[in-house]
């Protein structure tokens, strides 16, 4: 099954239409090398459909977020940043001073996800997200 069908499912399992707005702005993230942001699938989708509203694209975001097809992270760079999530989990480091972003694997925050759901009886979505602080390289130049 392509990827397109399996959004179309993905959309029409959780009680949501396929579009062809929703279609699109799902085809940009799905697609991106990387993070996106709202206004970056705004421009893209454009170029295709000049008539797309912001809040289209905003709602489609909410959609997929609560679909969990989507994450939606602070990067660190003024507005959240969105990512398809693929079947492996990860998440960011990222570096305050030279902004270098580190991938970081899940197996890392699996035992933080099971210690809060034992001791607080939370169920964390643990996705994916970044942690800030400083690299290795940084941490170098400020001793």
């Amino acid at each position: 099954m392509s990827c397109e069908n399996e959004t179309v499912q993905a959309l029409k399992d959780s009680g949501h239409r396929p579009t062809p707005q929703r279609l699109m702005i799902l085809s940009e993230i799905r697609h991106a090398k990387g993070h996106v942001s709202a206004t970056q699938i705004l421009d893209r989708v454009k170029k295709s459909y000049p008539f797309i509203d912001p809040s289209t694209i905003y709602r489609t975001l909410a959609v997929l977020r609560e679909m969990r097809l989507v994450s939606e992270t602070d990067m660190g760079a003024g507005e959240a940043m969105y990512e398809w999530i693929e079947h492996q989990k990860h998440h960011h480091l990222i570096c305050r001073s030279c902004n270098e972003v580190i991938l970081l694997s899940n197996s890392n925050l699996e035992n933080l996800g099971v210690g809060l759901l034992e001791d607080y009886g939370f169920q964390a979505d643990l996705d994916h997200f970044a942690i800030f602080g400083l690299c290795k390289n940084c941490r170098k130049t400020e001793v």
